[in-house]
């Protein structure tokens, strides 16, 4: 399967997902059922058979089954019902073993096997509903939405957060110590579904002498722009008197990153704010999106210690061309 999603448009709202089932059996219960995950169609670069798995010495987990060789790559083979500590339930008679999914994202690929691969959806970002804190703590915070399709409901995962679980040195961190900034202070807005990411950059921006405020997706953070936007009008200021700089994830519910991006360049008032675009979807392949919608740049989310330096870079740069 090639990645299709490069067909839609930026900044429409809509996303494209892969539906894939668990075959699971409670303990205690003789049938199995099929539960209902999805994933990003932009993190998935093929789908495929299982393939022949050899083993790895000093697996951490055991839902770590190996790797194998992909075109003469070494891919790691993650089995996600055992990560997600689902009581498996073995294939029917003349059934496939499963199916894996072979993702990328962060620079890494890494392969998922599942029991089974429905199709491809459609769905504008406004139909993911967010999983809650209830749910949530149910699922390791490991479910980033929640999709209502054709009846089913089905959990969009969050690989990112299996795959910095079971390799720690994949996790974003800080490990950054800052001189205090002596110039006047900055003003950024962060939107990310993720309350880690969300409080990581809050940190890292205010180690470099940024003030901050987050929001949870893009719709928030694009209603309150618009309410400082009016109170700088007010004021007789100008919205980027109050805030410099808007860094924005893309895989949000509700409004996507770049939508948000879009809608800000598309304002006649917001149009000069330079935004980032800061996510794990930021590859040489899909570059070209937040292109599109006019971001001012695109940070992956490995590259999380350049963020405060190229956000003060853009901001300076935006003073020169009004000085």
């Amino acid at each position: 399967m090639s990645q299709t999603n490069i067909l839609l448009e930026a900044g429409t709202n809509e996303l494209e997902v892969v539906e894939f089932t668990l075959l699971e059996q409670p303990p205690g219960q003789t049938e199995a059922y099929h539960g209902h995950y999805a994933v990003n169609v932009a993190k998935v670069l093929e789908i495929i058979r299982m393939p022949k798995v050899t083993e790895m010495p000093q697996l951490s987990d055991p839902s770590v089954l190996g790797a194998f060789n992909l075109r003469s790559s070494i891919i790691p083979l993650v089995d996600l019902s055992v990560w997600l500590g689902k009581t498996k339930a073995p294939p029917a008679e003349g059934e496939e073993e499963g199916k894996v999914i072979v993702t990328e994202f962060n620079g890494v690929v890494t392969a998922f096997l599942v029991s089974g691969v429905n199709r491809i959806h459609r769905i504008n970002w406004e139909e993911v509903m967010s999983p809650g804190a209830y749910l949530a703590s149910f699922s390791s915070d490991c479910i980033t939405g929640v999709i209502n399709l054709e009846g089913r409901i089905v959990f969009v995962l969050d690989l990112e957060k299996i795959v910095a679980d079971l390799n720690p040195s994949m996790a974003l961190r800080l490990d950054l110590d800052f001189e205090a900034h002596q110039g006047k202070a900055l003003k950024a807005m962060i939107a990310d579904d993720s309350s880690l990411i969300r409080n990581m950059l809050r940190d890292l921006l205010e180690k470099a002498g940024f003030t901050v405020e987050t929001a949870f997706h893009g719709q928030e953070l694009w209603d309150r722009l618009q309410k400082l936007n009016h109170a700088a009008k007010e004021q007789g200021q100008q919205l980027t008197d109050h805030v410099q700089i808007v860094i924005t994830d893309i895989e949000m519910p509700t409004m996507d990153g770049l939508t948000l991006c879009r809608k800000i360049k598309d304002d006649p008032d917001l149009g000069r704010l330079p935004v980032i675009l800061f996510s794990s979807l930021i590859t040489d392949k899909l570059r070209h999106k937040g292109e599109a919608v006019g971001a001012d740049d695109q940070i992956s989310k490995p590259e999380v210690t350049q963020l405060a330096r190229r956000a003060r870079d853009l901001i300076e740069s935006r003073l020169q061309e009004k000085a």
